[in-house]
């Protein structure tokens, strides 16, 4: 998660405001020039763009061994981080220290009710595992609508109350509309300084990973994401494990018309439902989420949880195989409070576009060790 404090969310409304003060106190018309006085002409470069800057960029960094075990003993100088190929100044350091706002998104649509029950029973998991001591959560839930359920709150009875009234909706599920509001409001929660590193915004997901009748894009929902600082985290539902924890439709027996039988399954179609593991394929969710929040415009049909973490840094894990939801849960929570939240001042590199980070660690056991961190952010041209 990068916490970015960046001219460009700001600029406008400050000049809008500034524009607006200005012609409170100006004189209702113009002024005529005294006899003999020159005329004072406009600047000539009235046009001059404003430059965009960056004022601080904080990332959390999960580094992991051969076995997959978190790492804890590393130190500052263990690292090196790369803002478009320039290298910067770490200058904040913390291993899991920093407390988190987090919106909890939850998918209320009919498609799946089965699962239902299992998540209303993740509440606790949520205060006591995610949200931590210092913690503060907000609950949206979302199918044909996005409602918001509870506010942000340290009281985790609140949150587990919320959650665990979970509702079924219609059958409609617009996820990005549910993502632009939750990026919204984590945005209005306190932001990082140079000397404060504020709180981590997480967004965490418990949803399909499709979206239906949505306004809302989703590169620009991630665009804002990496902007407001906000790191997403989600566990994947599925309607295949829905459908079998069904309720069983009526078993009973039925009679047969004298001279037919039913068909036997067609060879080579398997009974049992296909693996996720399977289903993704070889794909490059780090260039695809590079590309999501360069092409905004262009529609994801597939992976798009697994990218919306890929591009914040932070992780999706499905719960189709041998994974419930709450180890799921149990699992983010643990990799949230053993991470290296790590912050710079961008220098030497303003310019508007997309900007790569690149985390390395400079240990000689360096080849050993995984590290995963946000792969960047976008910075809008000061005119787009």
């Amino acid at each position: 998660m990068i916490r970015i404090v960046a001219a460009a969310l700001t600029l406008t409304p400050l000049l809008a405001f500034s524009g607006v003060a200005a012609r409170a106190q100006a004189p209702s018309g113009p002024i005529p020039p005294k006899p003999g006085a020159e005329v004072q002409l406009p600047p000539k470069d009235t046009q001059a763009k404003v430059k965009v800057q960056v004022a601080l960029v904080n990332t959390p960094v999960t580094v992991r061994d051969s076995r997959g075990e978190m790492v804890h003993n590393l130190v500052a100088s263990d690292f090196q981080i790369t803002d478009n190929g320039v290298a910067q100044r770490i200058s904040h350091f913390d291993l899991g220290g920093d407390p988190l706002s987090m919106v909890i998104l939850l998918q209320t649509s009919s498609r799946v009710e089965p699962l239902l029950p299992e998540v209303r029973k993740t509440g606790i998991l949520f205060t006591q595992t995610v949200m931590g001591p210092t913690g503060e959560a907000a609950v949206v839930g979302f199918n044909d609508s996005v409602d918001k359920l509870q506010d942000f709150t340290t009281n985790g009875e609140l949150v587990e109350s919320a959650i665990g009234q979970l509702r079924a909706g219609t059958s409609g599920s617009k996820l990005y509309d549910a993502m632009a509001r939750g990026v919204e409001m984590l945005s209005g929660r306190p932001e990082a300084t140079a000397d404060k590193p504020g709180r981590r915004r997480v967004l965490m997901i418990l949803s399909e990973a499709t979206d239906a009748g949505s306004e809302a894009q989703l590169g620009a929902v991630l665009r804002q994401a990496q902007l407001a600082n906000v790191t997403i985290y989600s566990v994947g539902l599925s309607t295949t494990r829905a459908e079998l924890q069904a309720k069983p439709k009526d078993t009973r027996p039925k009679i047969t018309p004298p001279g037919t039988f039913p068909l036997p399954p067609q060879p080579g179609v398997p009974q049992t439902p296909t693996s996720e593991e399977n289903r993704y394929g070889n794909i490059d969710l780090m260039a695809a989420a590079v590309w999501v929040v360069q092409h905004i415009h262009n529609q994801v049909k597939d992976h798009a949880l697994e990218i919306a973490a890929t591009a914040t840094g932070g992780a999706h894990l499905s719960t189709f195989k041998d994974r419930s939801i709450e180890k799921a849960i149990d699992e983010i929570g643990g990799e949230l409070h053993s991470q290296y939240d790590i912050s710079y001042t961008p220098a030497g590199t303003d310019t508007p576009g997309y900007h790569e980070i690149k985390v390395s660690i400079v240990r000689n056991d360096a080849k050993n060790l995984k590290v995963r961190a946000r792969p960047g952010y976008y910075l809008a041209a000061p005119d787009s």
